[in-house]
């Protein structure tokens, strides 16, 4: 059975893209492989309806994804095209095709998962499952090692995606009711193995949402100093429903006389190392453990760019330190991108090097 799907833009903003990623993995993870994908402009509705009318003769299912605010005049050409009323607001089903309208981004994947999957598992007579790992600074090498050799082990019946987002890997292994379960485990397992000093979960969570629970299960607080994330790494912890009870305080220390005042940097270490430097990243976070308030300290300094800071040191060097009051550890890592994936890389590896320090 094929399936496919639409991407409906608005033409009148070309530049505007249209979030339908979420969607299509949403599908994925259930099993709904889209043989094809078209682009298409709204206000040209001949082009949608002749697309619609050749899919409905070739395909099980159609997806439509858009923004919310496009969904009616998609629904309209549905209705055109199938020459039937939709029965419900997202979804209209003839004997031969299944038609979607979806909203892009988060809301059109909960649909997707929740309600979609479920009508074409019905119509397919077969269901699916999942497996997903999340992975944190993983080389795309061993990434790609490890999915080749679990997809050796899996002689075909089993299916794995892997996407990657500012340094963090999600592998998703996707498999039907007919899939032996030796065969699942035994992929499970490789990619467990080959990739266990980067993984971090074995469920779809994010790395804040991990530290989170971490933190909860030992009973511990954290607080954050940052001088180039923005406040990026406290802000993905306290955006954890939950979090409040283990995130004590964020300092964001740019200025050198911050550091030196909230967090007890010395002006030594500043003059003779550069406040981008291992020394000054220990000190920020030995700085916040020792007023006594948090158990866990992350702090991290760097070069986001698009200009270096005249110090000689390249775009993209940072230095992340996460520790206890037992010990603190600073990591070095010269990142590359632009100004946003050098500060959203950092935020990820900032709570990797937390969530390692105390699991």
């Amino acid at each position: 059975m094929k399936y496919a799907g639409i991407v409906l833009r608005n033409n009148k903003n070309p530049l505007c893209s249209v979030d339908a990623a979420p969607v299509f993995d949403a599908l994925l993870a259930g099993g709904v492989f889209l043989e094809e994908i078209d682009a298409l402009a709204y206000d040209v509705p001949s082009k949608l309806s002749a697309a619609l009318l050749r899919l409905s003769t070739e395909c099980g299912a159609v997806v439509l994804v858009c923004a919310p605010a496009l969904l009616t005049a998609a629904r309209d050409a549905v209705m055109n095209a199938a020459n039937e009323r939709f029965s419900e607001e997202s979804f209209l089903e003839t004997e031969d095709c299944l038609y979607a309208v979806l909203p892009e981004g988060e809301r059109g994947a909960a649909l997707a998962k929740t309600a979609l999957v479920p009508r074409i598992d019905r119509r397919r007579k077969r269901s699916f499952a999942s497996v997903v790992m999340r992975t944190c600074s993983a080389p795309r090498e061993a990434v790609a090692a490890a999915v080749r050799k679990a997809e050796d082990a899996a002689q075909g019946k089993l299916y794995i995606h892997t996407s990657e987002e500012y340094g963090c890997a999600r592998i998703e292994a996707v498999y039907d009711q007919e899939t032996p379960k030796m065969i699942a485990d035994e992929v499970v397992r490789i990619v467990a193995t080959d990739l266990k000093d980067y993984l971090y979960a074995m469920e779809d969570m994010s790395l804040a949402e991990r530290l989170v629970s971490a933190l909860r299960l030992h009973r511990l607080r954290v607080s954050t100093a940052e001088s180039f994330t923005a406040g990026g790494v406290g802000r993905a912890i306290v955006r954890v429903p939950g979090a409040s009870a283990v995130f004590f305080e964020g300092i964001n220390a740019y200025d050198n006389k911050a550091k030196r005042e909230r967090l007890g940097v010395s002006e030594l270490t500043l003059m003779s190392k550069g406040a981008v430097s291992d020394e000054v990243a220990y000190e920020m976070a030995a700085g916040l453990l020792k007023q006594g308030n948090c158990d866990v300290a992350i702090a991290t300094t760097g070069i986001a760019g698009p200009d270096a800071d005249g110090s000689n040191k390249p775009v993209g060097l940072c230095y992340l330190a996460a520790g206890t009051r037992e010990r603190v550890r600073v990591f070095r890592f010269r990142l590359s991108g632009d100004r946003e994936t050098v500060t959203q890389t950092a935020i990820n590896l900032a709570l990797f090097l937390a969530y390692r320090e105390i699991s």
